[in-house]
């Protein structure tokens, strides 16, 4: 006599079985009864709680800078040249160094009784690091060497000592902007002061309506004596636009016969 062993308790056989479906073609295996899954599940569904979002930290008021306010602050704790020339070099608030290889600070006599102020430096003054350096500078030299001047001259009574509005040499050598130039303006008037020359020269358009802070044009207020911290102000046409304009030497030779005028009553 065979025993007969139920299916449902022999592995053997159930796995037969399910084997032959296959072969059959069966793809899914199924229950005679379809199954509740969620009355299985002892534990019920439930809707998440979302978290309370934290509130945002209080960001801390943004404190704007004032570019100007700080460069007359730290032109006004510079004591010395040396001093002055490293607060324009650490001022912050001007991108005009990041594409220049130089700060041009000056050049000639600090003792010097006039003293030229300048634009902005060009390509060589870039290279240099001194003003007036290129074509303009040789110009400069030139009409300085008319009226028995020069930069380097040891005599304080012949010779000069320049320097720029800008220290930095502009992109393409384009015009300083209307706030580079009163972001460094501060440094300039300290520079004049420490400096203490008898007179000014006011070398081009941009000079003189930054220090003069008006903007006659060069060629009408040129010649005419105007005052700057305090004392005498020649304005003066720019060796790059005689260059560009020979017969204008010839006002160029007049306002350096009045300089060399002036010189002789000031004290």
């Amino acid at each position: 006599m065979v025993s007969q062993v139920p299916w449902e308790t022999d592995w053997h056989v159930a796995r037969a079985c399910l084997e032959w479906q296959v072969e059959m073609g069966a793809v899914e295996a199924i229950c005679d009864a379809p199954v509740d899954r969620y009355a299985l599940d002892p534990a019920p569904l439930t809707k998440p709680v979302a978290k309370p979002k934290a509130a945002p930290a209080a960001s801390a008021p943004s404190v704007s800078v004032d570019p100007v306010a700080e460069a007359q602050a730290l032109a006004a704790a510079a004591p010395d040249l040396e001093a002055l020339q490293a607060a324009m070099s650490g001022f912050a608030h001007s991108d005009l160094k990041l594409g220049a290889r130089n700060l041009v600070f000056c050049d000639g006599n600090p003792q010097a009784r006039i003293m030229i102020v300048g634009e902005a430096p060009g390509r060589e003054e870039d290279r240099s690091g001194k003003p007036f350096i290129g074509e303009a500078g040789q110009l400069l030299d030139r009409m300085l060497a008319a009226i028995d001047m020069r930069r380097d001259h040891p005599d304080p009574a012949r010779s000069v000592y320049i320097t720029n509005i800008l220290p930095w040499r502009p992109p393409q050598n384009r015009d300083p902007s209307a706030d580079e130039r009163a972001m460094f303006r501060p440094f300039v008037m300290r520079h004049i002061a420490l400096i203490d020359p008898d007179i000014l020269i006011l070398m081009g358009r941009i000079s003189a309506s930054t220090l003069l802070q008006g903007n006659e044009a060069i060629t009408r207020i040129r010649g005419q004596w105007r005052e700057v911290a305090g004392r005498p102000a020649l304005p003066m046409l720019h060796p790059a636009y005689l260059l560009r304009n020979p017969a204008a030497k010839r006002e160029a030779w007049a306002d350096l016969l009045e300089l060399q005028a002036r010189l002789r009553t000031v004290t």
